[in-house]
């Protein structure tokens, strides 16, 4: 009996090591499989040069982008490799599971209404419907299998813009690198890179994410206890309706509204929208300083931290001047751990907000806990021996 409950173990513990590896690997492979054939079929079509340009224009309003998100998300820092993971969705599965549709839904078009018919059902209707479905899928991924890393607007806002940065950066090596095909760098606003560039990595590099970040709002919305029912499921879909709509405004806009029609889009609806979803994150990271600071007193009555880090622990600033000052008297692993320190406490002060109610919470609590311990142990030990 016991030869067999053995046998049963064993089992369970390769099956559970097989799909903690190959699941992950298999993923990779795929998303890596995806993002060679999206560049490849734009080399074909555009040529290899074309293309190197585009990758380099395109890399500076995704850099932008990805900056501004990260900033974003400074007070509770999402896991880089989700973070990473849902750039390259966006990247290279979403870019050519929209390929795929977009082509299709023109075809159909073509075929139905005649020719030209087709572009305009994949620019208005199809894209729009397609892309920001897609795009949000790592963001609900994570809201369903790792429920522990989403804890608000802020973080709905991060995976949503992270997904349509990569999203959008695939999409401008293409536009970038058609237009330097099409008139090359170009010599003034009418053709060419420069004109590609002024129009989507200046004027509007926040546009994919603007409208994705519409949908991480609205799912981020259903984590808050005061929405419950129907609100959590009225909510996400309300808000991917929102996405597609601006997003189909801005692409009509953009191909059969003209200069006038697109400059009005522009700054009448497009340019508010985004000053108030900044607002929106300017309140939201205020939020997530108060929740943090107002749950550090009660951590320090329960001797889970130090009275004196109240204060350090309460402000950005604080904590990453801390952060160097370990870095300067004990070296980068007292500073990673001072780092590692202050994101379990922010984990807890987040979690208890929320209530720890369920056995998954408390073993959730119980182990940022340890972890915050642990490297405050490691942190003072380097210290001393620093």
């Amino acid at each position: 009996m016991n030869g067999a409950a053995t046998v049963v173990r064993h089992a369970r513990r390769n099956m559970t090591r097989l799909v903690t590896v190959l699941v992950p690997v298999t993923g990779m492979v795929a998303v890596a499989i995806c993002g060679l054939i999206v560049f490849g079929l734009v080399t074909v079509q555009a040529g290899a040069l074309p293309v190197i340009v585009g990758v380099i224009a395109a890399v500076v309003p995704v850099s932008i982008v990805t900056a501004a998100l990260l900033w974003v998300d400074r007070w509770e820092p999402e896991p880089a490799k989700y973070l990473l993971l849902t750039f390259l969705w966006g990247a290279c599965v979403a870019t050519l599971l929209a390929l795929l549709v977009n082509d299709t839904a023109k075809s159909v078009g073509d075929y139905l209404l005649g020719f030209e018919g087709g572009s305009r059902i994949a620019t208005v209707i199809s894209a729009p419907l397609v892309e920001e479905a897609i795009k949000a899928v790592p963001l609900v991924a994570v809201l369903l299998h790792r429920r522990s890393e989403f804890n608000g607007v802020v973080d709905g806002i991060v995976y949503a813009g992270f997904s349509a940065a990569g999203f959008a950066f695939t999409e401008n090596v293409y536009y970038f690198a058609s237009a330097f095909n099409e008139a090359g760098f170009g010599g003034g606003m009418s053709s060419g890179v420069l004109a590609a560039f002024t129009l989507r990595g200046v004027m509007s590099p926040f546009a994919h994410p603007l409208f994705s970040v519409v949908i991480g709002i609205g799912v981020a919305l259903t984590v808050q206890k005061r929405y419950y029912g129907a609100a959590r499921f009225t909510l996400p879909v309300a808000a991917y309706v929102g996405a597609v709509c601006l997003h189909a405004l801005w692409n009509a806009a953009a191909t059969f509204g003209g200069a006038r029609t697109f400059l009005n889009v522009y700054f009448l609806i497009m340019a508010p929208l985004f000053i108030g979803v900044g607002l929106i994150v300017v309140w939201q990271r205020r939020r997530e300083q108060r929740i943090v600071a107002g749950a550090l007193p009660a951590m320090a009555r329960r001797g889970w931290i130090a009275p004196s880090e109240i204060e350090l622990l309460s402000d950005l600033a604080a904590r990453r001047q801390w952060r160097r000052q370990a870095r300067r008297e004990s070296g980068a692993e007292a500073a990673r751990a001072v780092g590692d320190y202050q994101a379990a406490v922010t984990e807890l002060a987040f979690l208890r907000r929320r209530g720890v109610t369920t056995d998954g919470d408390r073993a959730r609590h119980d182990g940022l806990l340890a972890e915050a311990r642990q490297a405050r142990a490691d942190a003072v030990s380097l210290a001393g021996s620093g």
